[in-house]
């Protein structure tokens, strides 16, 4: 039986401490880098800095095989695989900057120097094709003094996870990409998942440049389904008695579709579908090529949250009523359940609009409000339980479809209340008044 690796991951963020917690939780000790010492000293007493769905737990249990600190050199001397899971935020045309990246790899390279073993660097974020072989080699080669293949290896394996389920999606992939230079990298990390993986995942291994294209390309595949699926919802509203979410599930059943991701509902936002799908149209821009897909995708994307709005206006002119006089309930603000991340969120997209078309609106997420308050600020009104919420509206849109809201106590609401589901969570409520969207009435 090989001996167990022992790990260092630089960055510390939403993915990279999760990554951290998952292989400590597996029997592998692993040292976590980062730069915010709150952070390191929260690490350290098993105290999770960040809100993810069952990561402070597995934190405690972990607590004797993880450890965080500022010196790159004692996680590289002190490991034989090093992730890379820093940011690399979009730049204006759309692709992502190294310059994280690059700051990382320069401390990397100069404890390499100093190391007699083999080392592999495995960069997680993302990262625009060509990036290992042009911009990760060249510099570990230049700071280190050594050679890539014989001296130390590089490789690229994005994961490909989603906030709020990050530590199951790890755990539990549907396969892993690994972009090797050499062999023995890949056998490396493919032992490592190995023993890692709750579940028996495939592997796809490659060149560098190939799993840095399938990365962005796979993302952009995805936001596809989910406009194909808007599209179709929004042609269901025109005729009446078409059912988008009947139509979809139909076409999920077919296995060159697959029911993942083709429901209708919002649009995707959050940290990565957003910027991957830009991401590919800026590849092939550099590449003087055109990605009319991808950028159709994105544009129709955006569509959503004014199809939402016109549903909204449709459905309270029915009250006859004023704007500044009829009160509306937005339930949810974060891009999708089970986060408080609210980056490209559509709900938020959705309250900002109705603020400025003059409607009283309240606001309820279980775990996003903080995170909205810093966006909406007071133009709206918060509440801490969504009954409270609830109270006196005429029209309430369930915006991101949170577990909990099929649980409201709707005997206490007026049935003159109308609600715009927009994630079918009512399907089966009886007694209420209901919309959908992809539904033509």
């Amino acid at each position: 039986m090989k001996q167990l690796y022992s790990l260092s991951v630089i960055g510390l963020g939403k993915l990279g401490l999760c990554t951290a917690a998952c292989f400590a939780s597996k029997g592998f000790k692993t040292i976590g880098v980062d730069i915010d010492i709150d952070k390191i000293t929260k690490v350290n007493k098993g105290i999770s800095p960040i809100d993810e769905t069952g990561l402070q737990a597995m934190l405690k249990r972990a607590k004797k095989n993880i450890m965080a600190i500022s010196d790159y050199d004692f996680a590289i001397l002190n490991s034989d695989i090093t992730f890379i899971v820093v940011a690399t935020p979009s730049l204006a045309d759309g692709s992502f900057s190294n310059d994280y990246l690059e700051k990382s790899l320069l401390k990397i390279g100069a404890s390499l120097k100093k190391k007699k073993k083999y080392h592999l660097v495995v960069v997680t974020s993302t990262v625009m094709p060509q990036t290992v072989e042009t911009v990760v080699k060249y510099i570990l080669e230049n700071t280190s003094g050594k050679k890539c293949g014989r001296d130390f290896g590089v490789a690229y394996n994005p994961e490909f996870i989603a906030l709020g389920s990050v530590l199951h999606d790890f755990l539990n992939p549907d396969f892993i990409l690994i972009g090797e230079v050499n062999k023995i990298d890949g056998d490396m990390l493919e032992f490592l998942y190995t023993k890692t993986c709750e579940n028996k995942p495939r592997f796809a291994r490659m060149s560098p440049l190939n799993a840095e294209i399938t990365k962005i390309s796979l993302n952009c595949y995805i936001t596809t389904k989910i406009t194909f699926a808007n599209s179709i919802s929004a042609l269901c509203e025109g005729v009446k008695g078409a059912d988008a979410s009947v139509i979809t599930q139909a076409l999920g059943l077919d296995t060159r579709v697959g029911s993942k991701y083709i429901k209708p509902g919002l649009g995707y936002g959050g940290p990565c579908f957003p910027r991957d799908n830009v991401a590919f149209s800026a590849f092939a821009r550099r590449l003087e090529k055109k990605a009319k897909l991808a950028e159709m995708v994105d544009e129709v994307n955006k569509d959503q949250v004014m199809r939402v709005i016109e549903k909204i206006n449709v459905l309270t002119e029915r009250l006859h009523k004023p704007k500044n006089k009829t009160k509306i309930c937005v339930l949810g603000l974060s891009y999708k359940p089970n986060t408080p991340i609210i980056e490209d969120s559509q709900a938020i997209s959705i309250v900002q609009i109705l603020v400025n078309e003059g409607f009283p609106v309240n606001v309820y997420d279980p775990q996003a409000q903080q995170n909205a308050r810093g966006v909406l600020g007071t133009t709206v009104t918060y509440f801490e339980h969504i009954e409270e919420c609830l109270s006196g509206i005429n029209l309430a849109v369930i915006a991101v479809p949170w577990i909990e809201f099929k649980n409201i106590n709707f005997r206490k609401l007026s049935k003159k209340t109308i609600f715009l589901d927009c994630w079918r969570i009512l399907d089966g409520v009886k007694g209420i008044n209901t919309y959908h969207l992809g539904v033509g009435y």
